[in-house]
């Protein structure tokens, strides 16, 4: 943002001199790119009056000029400018004057014509590069006072470079409200107490979205003087800060901009036709723009229409149709606040920008809308207006507007961050100093950030503000420190480092593989039929993200197989990736996309090395089941029979922990051991490691001092029945019927099925009762064995004869 020294200090004044007044800005946040004088070094300069213009005798292009420079008599100075006159005041370098450049003044003769200084223009002065004449200076210019403080040209233009967070530094006041802060120095506010209504005339305006507005105001002023002229000190203020004057009208809205950071647009009311809508735009339309473009118009854009069409593209730019000119009369002033997700990246896609767009993508303050308006008011009526002008009523239409949430900000927080031991008066001070409502409780602050501060939302944006206050100069050159203590862990909960050690402890091997997999693996491997595609994939074979991990084990299986490796035993700990449009972006987080970390396992060959002591068997599904009951020991693991495609469908179980379903596990289907080139299906399993990390804790259980009584029940039963309805039944049986109270365990410990008879299997358990206070009676346990078949029975198995 750029902006001359002078019109800041005519609010804002502290005792610094123009270095240390950006060097100020600098150390609070406001970073100074440049400051430079508004007119290089030069002295002797006055106003001056031509009296008379004579032609040179000896010249066609010189003029002979007697010039009151204040010194009582006229001097004479010759001079070619075009524009010279008789009456006019202008710059005069007196004798002995220096120019920019170190070009000094003395007498002269100019053909033959004494010559006693120089008229000057501004390019001369070094003020802008306009050389077509001499610079006029306004008829009631004092002669003979000196140029640079009558134009007051040992202003300075200083440029600052904001933080993207920093929309609300983009003006004079916001400028001046952080420089307060620093300071301490008054802040003087421009007048915006209410501009009395002298008619009642209104424009009406409808806003269908309120998503994109949340706030209108507006204003209708009618009989104003067209051609009324910008005052030279608006037109002063906005060319030192970079803007060109176009007219009165146009530079007030400029102005204002700058001034107070809030865009406005100001409409020829005898243009518009019919309710203005605020809306969002529809497929097809088009605008015609004050930039003399005419742009192509859809719903990602925001617009204000009426009868006419497009009259504003809102919060960009308005339209052509609708634009002030020398001939406007009537207006309808506009101040609204544009909410800045609906602004941004507009200006991107239109391929340009605008000053109103910069602002309102980075937030404007809601809370000023009229007052500013009131102010737009002001300087309209008191430049453009006339003995006719009519003023109507503020009209202010406020549909939804951001919750201003209080920010906590601990004190000691504060402190630790900052690296200081910064008092809490001295904290109270630098709200106080912003402008921040503020309570302090509990050792902590409550702060409401104001309307026009959309950067402050958490504890370390206030803390920010603090340290920047406090002076980054002010604080210790340290090293970092921190203390070095002993991380609380419950005693209940692994870190992912134990789980792979217990993985390794029971005989695994680690890998470690791409999350990268081929389309083709993960169709086979995977019931997700839509998995997220890599953009740019570094290989064809790496083309999606996996949502399973026993694809890369099966690889890395087939590469050993293909190197003699007769047995394997891997794992691997990993994230795999699903759609989830639930998730959130955040920092740690991918918008859309869930990324679980997944433990899975695979065996393959002999369950032990070749040795004597063992008879050599391959792995099969108890061995990979009995290493997820060690990983979950003391919680209830439950098997059911699984549907998952990639895996036998008579050999494989989902796996249930406390309830929840947390994997698969099982053999790999025959037919991808086959397409795989595996002589034998491997046994595989996929769990979510987030359940295994949990660990049931050790509890003290007494052992009864009564011997207890055991029965073996043998049942026979079809073979399609499940073991695990068995077991369930019996242990809901266990918890109701009084004849099972004294049921210690049941428990499986043979099978038996003919082989003249496939469809049937029999099974023998081992039930044991025991009580804690007295012996359990043969005739107790006869009633709990009864008890037990009965329920048996009714799942379909008999006793067996």
């Amino acid at each position: 943002m750029l902006f001359s020294e002078e019109w800041l200090r005519h609010y804002i004044n502290p005792p610094l001199s123009s270095e240390a007044l950006c060097e100020t800005l600098t150390m609070g946040g406001l970073e100074v790119e440049g400051s430079e004088p508004i007119a290089p070094a030069f002295t002797g300069i006055v106003v001056a009056q031509v009296l008379t213009v004579e032609n040179h005798p000896n010249a066609d292009k010189l003029h002979v000029c007697t010039v009151d420079v204040g010194e009582g008599d006229p001097v004479q100075i010759v001079c070619g400018a075009p524009n010279v006159a008789p009456g006019i005041k202008v710059p005069c370098a007196k004798i002995g004057a220096v120019l920019p450049g170190d070009f000094k003044i003395k007498k002269a003769k100019l053909r033959g014509v004494e010559s006693n200084g120089m008229l000057c223009s501004s390019r001369e002065l070094g003020i802008s590069e306009d050389h077509s004449g001499l610079w006029i200076l306004p008829a009631d210019a004092p002669v003979g006072e000196d140029i640079r403080t009558y134009e007051r040209l040992d202003d300075r233009k200083i440029e600052i470079k904001l933080t993207p967070n920093r929309g609300d530094a983009l003006s004079i006041i916001g400028v001046g409200r952080d420089l307060r802060a620093m300071t301490g120095a008054e802040l003087a506010q421009p007048d915006m107490s209410p501009v009395e209504a002298n008619c009642d005339a209104v424009h009406n305006v409808k806003i269908e979205a309120p998503d994109l507005c949340g706030r209108f105001s507006g204003r209708v002023i009618k009989g104003l003087n067209p051609n009324a002229p910008t005052p030279d000190w608006m037109k002063s203020r906005l060319e030192r800060s970079g803007q060109r004057s176009i007219s009165a009208l146009v530079d007030i809205s400029n102005y204002v901009l700058l001034e107070l950071g809030r865009p406005t647009h100001i409409f020829d009311l005898d243009k518009l036709d019919g309710t203005l809508t605020v809306r969002w735009g529809k497929e097809g339309e088009k605008a015609g723009l004050l930039n003399g473009k005419t742009v192509d118009i859809d719903p990602y854009f925001g617009v204000i229409s009426d009868n006419n069409g497009i009259e504003a593209i809102g919060g960009i730019m308005g339209g052509a149709h609708a634009a002030v000119s020398d001939d406007t009369v009537n207006i309808f002033i506009e101040s609204a606040f544009w909410w800045p997700v609906s602004i941004q990246g507009r200006c991107r896609k239109l391929n340009f920008s605008t000053d109103a767009a910069y602002r309102f993508e980075r937030g404007v303050d809601f809370g000023t809308t009229v007052e500013h308006l009131e102010y737009t008011t002001r300087l309209i009526k008191d430049i453009c207006g006339t003995a006719e002008t009519q003023i109507g009523p503020v009209v202010d239409m406020v549909e939804s507007l951001p919750e201003r949430k209080p920010v906590k900000m601990r004190i000691e927080r504060c402190r630790k961050i900052i690296g200081a031991d910064i008092s809490e008066d001295k904290m109270a001070e630098c709200f106080t100093r912003l402008g921040f409502n503020f309570e302090k409780k509990d050792g902590a602050f409550l702060v409401e950030p104001p309307t026009y501060r959309f950067d402050i939302e958490i504890e370390e944006d206030l803390i920010e503000e603090v340290a920047r206050l406090y002076g980054y100069q002010n604080l210790t050159e340290i090293p970092p420190l921190a203390r070095v203590s002993m991380l609380e862990r419950n005693e209940d909960t692994l870190d992912r480092h134990e789980l792979r050690k217990k993985m390794a402890a029971l005989g695994f091997q680690e890998q470690i593989s791409y999350s990268f997999v081929a389309e083709e693996e993960e169709a086979d491997f995977s019931a997700v039929k839509n998995p997220i595609k890599v953009l740019n994939p570094i290989a064809s074979q790496m083309a999606v993200m996996r949502t399973q991990l026993i694809a890369g084990l099966v690889n890395t299986l087939k590469y050993n197989l293909n190197r003699k490796t007769e047995r394997a035993a891997l794992f691997e700990y990993g994230r795999v990736f699903f759609r989830d449009k639930t998730v959130k972006g955040s920092d740690f987080a991918v918008e859309g996309v869930r990324q679980p970390v997944h433990l899975g396992a695979l065996v393959y060959g002999s369950a032990y090395p070749a040795q004597w002591g063992e008879k050599a068997r391959p792995y099969d599904f108890f061995d990979l089941k009995g290493v997820v009951e060690q990983l979950t020991a003391g919680r209830k693991l439950r098997f059911e029979k699984s549907k998952n495609p990639a895996l036998h469908p008579g050999r494989s179980a989902d796996v249930y922990l406390d309830g929840d379903l947390i994997g698969v596990i099982g053999e790999l289907h025959p037919a991808l051991a086959q397409k795989y080139d595996l002589p034998h299906s491997p046994v595989v399993f996929e769990l979510d490691a987030e359940p295994l990390l949990k660990q049931g804790l050790l509890v003290h259980k007494p052992i009864s001092k009564f011997q207890p009584v055991s029965r073996d029940i043998s049942v026979s039963m079809a073979s399609d029945i499940a073991l695990q309805k068995l077991t369930d039944a019996v242990a809901k049986a266990a918890k109701k019927d009084p004849r099972l109270f004294i049921l210690s365990s049941f428990k499986l410990f043979d099978v038996y099925q003919p082989k003249d008879d496939a469809g049937q299997k029999s099974l023998a358990f081992s039930a044991r009762f025991q009580r804690m206070d007295s012996q359990v009676s043969d005739a107790e346990a006869d009633e709990a064995v009864q008890a037990i078949l009965n329920v048996l029975a009714e799942q379909g198995a008999v006793l067996r004869q």
